[in-house]
């Protein structure tokens, strides 16, 4: 894969622009910072957010009634290929935050995520990423060819694209 196809986060700059987006498809998913998710100064240990992400895009799929057990059971995996995150302020033990999860696209068997993590008032960024899922077949180990139907579905009414 080129570096042109890969996903990028905007520039700093830029990311406050992410916030005025119309049309709300986002899923908020609130979190509060608790010890076990700090580091001994009571900062947020980086892997807290990418946990709290995974748990934003499970429980999206719950609201739209996809059970992560569910998939499993089809013997469709959505494994972590990409993950892209940029950490633009920290957050602290005891803060609350809501992390905004949506997914973007569907290219084939990928499905591309973006994520947002701010405070409840919208006026703090901690965290933005981009991650991608890839639908494996579980049976065989390998990379499917396609969604199973049922699964596109559903999946291409969170994109919007059908």
């Amino acid at each position: 894969m080129s570096e042109e196809q890969k996903p990028q986060l905007p520039p700093t700059e830029a990311i406050q622009n992410l916030l005025n987006i119309s049309g709300d498809s986002w899923f908020e998913y609130p979190v509060r910072a608790q010890p076990h998710h700090t580091d001994y100064a009571g900062v947020v240990w980086h892997g807290s957010y990418i946990a709290w992400m995974e748990e934003a895009r499970v429980e999206c799929l719950r609201s739209l009634g996809i059970e992560f057990a569910d998939l499993v059971a089809l013997g469709c995996d959505l494994p972590v290929v990409e993950l892209s995150v940029r950490y633009h302020r920290a957050l602290r033990l005891g803060m609350t935050a809501v992390v905004r999860a949506r997914m973007l696209e569907i290219t084939g068997v990928r499905l591309n995520w973006d994520y947002q993590i701010q405070s409840l008032d919208g006026q703090e960024l901690y965290v933005t990423a981009k991650v991608t899922l890839v639908a494996v077949d579980m049976e065989k180990g390998k990379i499917m060819r396609q969604l199973p139907p049922d699964v596109k579905d559903v999946f291409a009414k969170l994109t919007g694209k059908i």
